[in-house]
């Protein structure tokens, strides 16, 4: 059974086999007992009737532990397939996270070029002082692993860098907030680059269609287990402009968040008061 395990339709190789072992066995103790009882006739004519019974323990002992040994053997193996069929679910996750994220980087990267390029002859202080900090931001990109859960206090961290481009990039007209309710929220766990997105796709639709300064805020709050961060832009949609794109922060973060938890509902987003917001509801 170790060797060999036969499928359902083949479960008569089991009965064949422990008839034939039950066979040799049977002979083999048959003939030891011969050669030591020969001399003592009612002892052999014992042996020869009771050859039946004996075949038949014989045949149930060997047929019970052949039923045992291939139950043990098809668990041991359904445990291997199981472990490699988590292991190639966890490869694909991990296959798909870089994807998204060799995706997300070369997003904002062509616009912060562009930014650069705008500001190297106008405000060349303001372009060497993005080259660096995009230079950093993009440093800390490589060291992070996709499934990593880093602490809300190193994403934030991570985020500022992010803004400070921004910022150098729109100037006056970008305010950004962010407020944590309590300072032990800090220490609580996210999935690393999560935030990023997010605030890109906040200043997208907060600042593209107006010249006006706008304020974009985050707020992180805890409810029961769930880590509650919402991003809050101004949006009109009268006076909204219709932007090209496909929503790819939003998406990118969607598929994140279901391969990283395995669901669909922790990112939902809303229009009131001619504000849009953007929420997730982390389980911690």
């Amino acid at each position: 059974m170790r060797y060999y395990l036969p499928s359902r339709e083949k479960y008569i190789y089991i009965i064949i086999i422990s008839t034939a072992l039950s066979a040799v066995w049977l002979l083999c103790m048959r003939f030891l007992l011969w050669q030591i009882f020969k001399s003592d006739e009612g002892y052999l004519h014992m042996l020869k009737i009771s050859s039946p019974l004996r075949f038949s323990i014989a045949f149930l002992l060997i047929g019970s532990m052949a039923m045992m040994s291939m139950a043990w053997y098809s668990e041991k193996e359904k445990s291997q397939l199981e472990n490699r069929k988590k292991e190639a679910e966890k490869m694909f996750r991990e296959a798909e996270l870089r994807t998204l994220r060799n995706q997300l980087q070369p997003h904002f990267l062509f616009n912060a070029l562009n930014s650069i390029s705008a500001l190297i002859i106008s405000e060349p202080e303001n372009a060497r002082s993005m080259i660096q900090q995009l230079s950093d931001f993009l440093r800390g990109s490589m060291r992070k692993d996709d499934t990593q859960l880093n602490t809300l206090k190193e994403e934030i961290d991570y985020l500022q860098l992010y803004l400070n481009i921004e910022k150098v990039r729109f100037g006056h007209r970008l305010e950004t907030k962010i407020i944590v309710e309590d300072e032990t929220l800090l220490s609580l766990k996210i999935p690393n680059l999560l935030l990023q997105p997010l605030m890109e796709n906040a200043i997208k639709f907060g600042l593209y269609d107006t010249l006006d300064k706008v304020c974009i805020s985050l707020q992180a709050a805890i409810k029961g287990n769930i880590l509650e961060i919402s991003i809050t832009n101004p949006f009109d949609p009268e006076t909204a402009l219709p932007l090209k794109g496909t929503g790819f922060g939003l998406s990118s973060v969607r598929k994140r968040l279901a391969l990283i938890y395995g669901r669909h509902d922790l990112l939902t987003t809303h229009i009131s008061d001619q504000n849009f917001t953007t929420l997730l509801s982390l389980p911690q």
